[in-house]
């Protein structure tokens, strides 16, 4: 399982995991956080989701 390469990626994977959760609407979600819904485990979502946000550029460079 991966961690997050970026604060935006991190929170993506949080919105897909409240909607996962049942805790927010899948059908609000939106471009990356919807594919995670979509593609990933719960257990995929949890981890990327709770990667530590310091240290993390805003968004990850589009070559990785």
């Amino acid at each position: 399982m991966a961690k997050a390469k970026s604060k935006a990626q991190q929170q993506a994977a949080g919105a897909a995991l409240a909607a996962k959760r049942g805790e927010s609407d899948a059908g609000d979600l939106q471009g990356a956080s919807k594919q995670m819904y979509d593609s990933m485990s719960e257990d995929e979502l949890e981890e990327m989701a709770s990667t530590d946000r310091s240290g993390l550029p805003e968004q990850a460079d589009q070559d990785d």
